[in-house]
């Protein structure tokens, strides 16, 4: 096929995702009928996936600095200061639509282009996390979805060696026909050398190395930006095909390269491929950029240059060399077995154009494909128009809890809180022997050689941001302050995956400014700011009959600082002996029952067969206050264990904890709350701490260091750790139940 001469007709503009009024906009920047390269270079470029479109004009409101940020949002990845001249690098990426429809390549590529998003700044990855969303158990699909979707991220993860360290995995009905898989990296560099992404000097060669391209994954971004339809199978050929081995071969050859000065700017090929690389390259630099589309390396006979810019085949990077050290590039890359080409170079035209042999088959102004590309205020539901849509109304009645014991094993026997031993045990989370902490608040990693270690966590609950997305978007960001805080370090900053159905429904854009508010506050308010991350729309699924949406699901990163990793706190019980306290808002040590909260509570759902009630109030001062308090006991030794209270409450908490710790505990209802408020209740900006010496933190909360702060946050003391039982139920029991989900499910 002759690129240039296919005509243009509104079939072909409307198969490439534009509407009439952008294409449009595409005949007013050319000035003239594009041919289908740049046709279709256009509609990667103004997908949703790419361009932000729907979203750029509310993603401002986060906050994004801090005297510890060295780069936020706009590049590959966000970039923090983590002292010693060395720098902390991450972000989360999703792979939402492919992995529905391949699993495990979907997954596996989502693993392998977060990776490279981060080593293309300069880091050495040094750990993975997923967050991952699925249907109900018993829909005919999801066994297939899970099995495959864990086998990618496993697979490709544990081939390139970098341990999987942390994540999430949750079930609802609202995915059964659109699962996500959020992947995250984090990596470590040194600060004073970071690589960035803008393409400078004019004459400049333009580098490509990597794998081969093939015809994998074109129209990838273009089908990530619009929902499925009852034909998601046939999009098998837009997911791309991931090689773990070559990625490896690919961190190590990027990584001695930079350790020279070679390099004036990098970037990695991932939606869009090799268009979107480029552009961004010449658009971040405010220069123009010239490629060469013969030398482009192919692996299938006769691609053109639309298929070539369009591919998302993996492991591929695009660089800007220094003039004279091609030659020393090119001898590392061939070193480490991968293709080297010198396909361009950069230009000040602020133009991108294709030549193929011979001829001019695009040139295209950058303005229009980046900065200029189409913004949209979408049309939102105030909160009131929302919560009415949504049938959101507090709870008529509180319902009873008759046996706590009872209603604790079938929370630990459920899809939401079973143990995720069975995932875990599919992923390396050792290599490179540099992990200190798994399967607790949040995952604890040594930066290598040194006595500091990061901590690291995914959150988010979607029930509560369906109920109210502006509390919903704040308790995402609190949870993951309150994971790192759990385990001793200091919060520093987020990095997010956006996950919401159809942005032109106003139900869904009131969804999303929500939730983006909330997360907003939060993040002011703990100082906590936002470094990347990713927004992924149109999650949302007509083969399910009737066009469900997800619930609103914006997944929360969160990186933290342990100073000596001696000073890490775990979640399990210790010592038989140590007393239990409550740490949290001072109404539960002076108790205030009508502010206990079961409202959108998994014993409600679990239990009670009942999906009602408000999301519970994050208030920001009290998760501060606890925060800081919580860290400081912590660094003083005051503490032999630590978990925060989310799903399940404080019940379910204290069972993590005796089953981490293979003992028990005699605790104390509160005769002030029901017992279903006061053990299932999930009222935000709670701890349970095991203290080995009562009078120790007795004198610590006296001396008052934080009187402002401990006026607000109330210790009561509930038990002590000892026995093998919890609530009447014996240890035995409550790992069975703990452990059967996924046991009989995927055995079944």
């Amino acid at each position: 096929m002759n690129d240039t001469a296919q005509q243009i007709t509104p079939e072909i503009v409307e198969q490439h995702g534009l509407s009439p009024e952008e294409y449009q906009r595409v005949l007013h920047a050319l000035g003239r009928e594009p041919n289908v390269v740049e046709l279709g270079i256009f509609s990667v470029m103004w997908s949703e996936h790419c361009s932000y479109k729907s979203s750029r004009i509310h993603l401002k409101k986060l906050p994004t600095e801090a005297e510890w940020v060295i780069c936020g949002p706009g590049e590959n990845a966000g970039v923090i200061d983590i002292g010693d001249g060395q720098a902390a690098i991450f972000k989360m990426e999703s792979h939402n639509h492919p992995s529905y429809i391949e699993p495990y390549q979907g997954a596996a590529t989502g693993v392998g282009g977060i990776l490279r998003d981060v080593f293309t700044m300069g880091a050495r990855p040094m750990a993975n996390l997923n967050a991952l969303r699925f249907g109900r158990p018993d829909h005919p699909k999801m066994k297939h979805l899970v099995k495959g979707v864990v086998a990618g991220i496993g697979g490709y993860g544990n081939c390139v060696g970098v341990p999987t360290v942390g994540g999430e995995t949750n079930f609802d009905p609202a995915y059964d026909g659109n699962i996500l898989v959020n992947a995250m990296t984090v990596g470590i560099a040194d600060a004073e050398r970071i690589f960035y992404s803008a393409a400078s000097g004019v004459g400049n060669p333009i580098v490509y190395v990597g794998s081969k391209t093939g015809r994998d994954g074109i129209h990838g971004a273009t089908m990530a930006s619009a929902d499925f339809a009852e034909d998601a199978e046939a999009k098998r050929p837009t997911v791309q095909v991931g090689d773990p081995f070559t990625e490896k071969l690919l961190i190590e050859a990027c990584l001695e390269l930079m350790a020279t000065d070679a390099i004036v700017a990098i970037q990695d090929m991932g939606a869009a491929g090799l268009t979107s690389s480029s552009v961004e390259m010449a658009t971040n630099g405010k220069a123009g950029i010239r490629l060469d589309m013969n030398k482009v390396p192919c692996r299938e006979d006769g691609m053109t240059p639309y298929e070539m810019m369009l591919s998302e085949s993996q492991e591929r990077m695009l660089m800007v060399l220094k003039p004279g050290r091609e030659a020393e590039a090119e001898a590392i890359f061939r070193k480490w077995e991968l293709d080297f080409a010198i396909i361009g170079e950069v230009t000040d035209t602020r133009h991108m154009v294709l030549e193929w042999n011979g001829d001019v088959v695009c040139d295209i102004p950058l303005g229009p494909l980046a900065a200029d590309a189409p913004l949209y205020d979408r049309p939102a539901m105030t909160r009131e128009e929302y919560r009415a849509w949504a049938g959101v109304k507090p709870l008529a009645e509180v319902p009873q809890s008759t046996d706590v014991g009872a209603d604790l094993l079938t929370l630990l026997a459920s899809p939401s809180l079973a143990s995720r031993r069975w995932i875990a045990q599919q992923y390396d989370s050792q290599v490179g022997a540099d992990t200190l902490q798994t399967g607790g608040d949040a995952a604890v990693v040594r930066v290598h050689g040194t006595r500091k270690a990061l901590a690291m966590t995914t959150d988010c609950t979607p029930r509560y941001c369906y109920a109210d997305p502006y509390e919903g978007g704040k308790q995402a960001v609190a949870e993951a302050y309150r994971n790192l805080c759990a385990v001793g370090a200091k919060p520093l900053a987020i990095t997010n995956c956006l996950n919401f159905g159809n942005p032109q429904r106003p139900e869904i854009m009131a969804q999303f400014v929500g939730c983006i508010e909330g997360m907003a506050d939060a993040c002011r308010v703990l100082d906590f700011p936002v470094v990347s991350g990713n927004v992924s729309l149109y999650n949302e699924s007509k083969a399910t009959g009737g066009g469900s949406a997800i619930l609103p699901t914006p997944a929360i990163g969160g990186v933290g600082l342990i100073a000596d990793h001696a000073a890490m706190m775990t979640m399990a019980f210790r010592n038989a002996g140590d007393t239990l306290y409550l740490v949290g808002p001072e109404h539960w040590a002076r108790p205030d029952p009508t502010r206990s909260h079961l409202g959108k509570s998994l014993w409600l759902r679990e239990v009670k067969g009942m999906d009602a009630g408000r999301a519970p109030p994050t208030d920001l001062t009290i998760e501060r206050n606890a925060g800081e308090i919580i860290r400081e006991l912590i660094a003083d030794g005051l503490v032999n264990a630590v978990h925060d209270l989310s799903d399940g409450g404080l019940a379910v908490a204290l069972a993590e904890m005796a089953l981490a710790g293979d003992i028990g505990a005699e605790v104390e209802a509160n005769d002030a709350y029901t017992p279903a408020q006061w053990w299932f209740g999930e009222d935000q900006g709670r701890y349970v701490i095991s203290v080995p010496d009562t009078d120790a933190l007795n004198a610590a909360v006296a001396r008052g260091t934080r009187d402002s702060e401990t006026a607000q946050i109330g210790f009561r003391r509930i038990g002590t750790v000892g026995g093998r039982s919890l609530l009447g139920v014996p240890l035995h029991d409550m790992r069975e139940a703990h452990d059967s989900f996924f046991r009989d499910w995927m055995e079944g």
